[in-house]
């Protein structure tokens, strides 16, 4: 509709200030013709606008003029523009409606708020899909921090352009490793947050509940020239989404070694049934867990008959060759 288009073309001209007439047109999807008639309406109504021949001219409004909508804080715009990152809006065709309501928005912001409010959509995304293969895939599974990640240190040092130290839990590791990264942004993923950045100049996903310690440093970010953060997280989403099906099993551990089975392989335990371990007097505890493949699940052999595996079949056969390939070594 043409009452849309004009307001659309006002709105582009408030927030940005001069635009060439090719722009506007590819923009609105009309010939440049028509986007010429359309400042002449603009004019008739009242609206000081104006247009400037030559290789470096365009569009303008006169200096000074804005159609005042207040009352939004910083946080509040910021807020808003996180919904021009990927969501439901797509799925339903709803992108252009999204895109015409952000721009009003951002023509009725204090110029102040609008720096802001624009990097929100570099550097923070929204994917509400689950993982192809595995709802926690990409940085291992694992029971996480509980109560949700600490954001505000990851998000100061995304939006402040700085570089990152971290002390990161993988899965299925001893100990933290410390890390100075490069950060492209934030992706929340199926509710859970992720970091997104480069480690040595090589694109790294870092779950969030993971990142025990961060730290913005002084030192401006590294980033590859022209890598924006939809193209580092679509890139790293490929790759996790390639990985094959983790194997699930369920394994049962005296109750005694609990403690220091978790320490070692706490990131690949998944589920600690409701009705196991409820009794004082129960000696064993049955969890479920995943491993990559059913190789990996050799090294369980390290807690002895502390630790044995109820299914699946397939993964008790492999601990029993394991364990006979070792028997072998020590008899006479």
């Amino acid at each position: 509709m043409k009452a849309d288009r004009l307001l659309s073309i006002l709105l582009l001209l408030q927030t940005r200030g001069r635009v060439p007439a090719t722009e506007l047109a590819e923009r609105l999807e009309v010939s440049v013709r028509t986007i010429y008639r359309d400042v002449e309406s603009l004019s008739a109504a009242g609206v000081p606008v104006f247009t400037e021949r030559g290789r470096h001219g365009g569009i303008n409004l006169l200096p000074g003029y804005r159609t005042d909508v207040t009352g939004l804080t910083a946080d509040e715009a910021r807020a808003l523009f996180v919904l021009s990152a990927q969501g439901a809006h797509s799925d339903l065709g709803l992108d252009g409606a999204l895109g015409s309501a952000l721009r009003k928005v951002m023509a009725a912001l204090p110029a102040p708020h609008r720096p802001a409010a624009e990097r929100v959509s570099e550097r923070i995304l929204v994917d509400p899909a689950r993982w192809l293969q595995n709802p926690q895939a990409g940085t291992g599974t694992g029971t996480g921090s509980g109560g949700g990640p600490d954001l505000g240190e990851l998000q100061y040092a995304v939006f402040a352009d700085r570089r990152l130290r971290l002390r990161y839990r993988h899965g299925g590791t001893p100990g933290p490793v410390d890390y100075t990264v490069d950060p492209y942004g934030l992706v929340s993923k199926a509710s859970v947050w992720y970091l997104v950045a480069d480690l040595r100049g090589e694109p790294r996903l870092f779950r969030a509940d993971r990142v025990l310690a961060a730290e913005t440093t002084e030192e401006v970010v590294r980033r590859r020239a022209g890598v924006a953060l939809g193209e580092v997280w679509a890139a790293l989403r490929e790759q996790v989404e390639r990985l094959p099906v983790e194997l699930q099993a369920r394994v049962r551990v005296r109750r005694g070694r609990l403690d220091m089975f978790l320490r070692f392989h706490g990131g690949r335990v998944t589920a600690l049934p409701p009705e196991a371990g409820t009794g004082p007097a129960e000696e064993w505890v049955e969890l479920a867990m995943t491993f990559p493949a059913a190789g990996a699940v050799r090294a369980l052999l390290a807690f002895g008959a502390e630790v044995e595996v109820l299914a699946p079949p397939a993964v008790r056969r492999e601990l029993a060759r394991a364990a006979a390939e070792a028997l072998r070594l020590y008899q006479d």
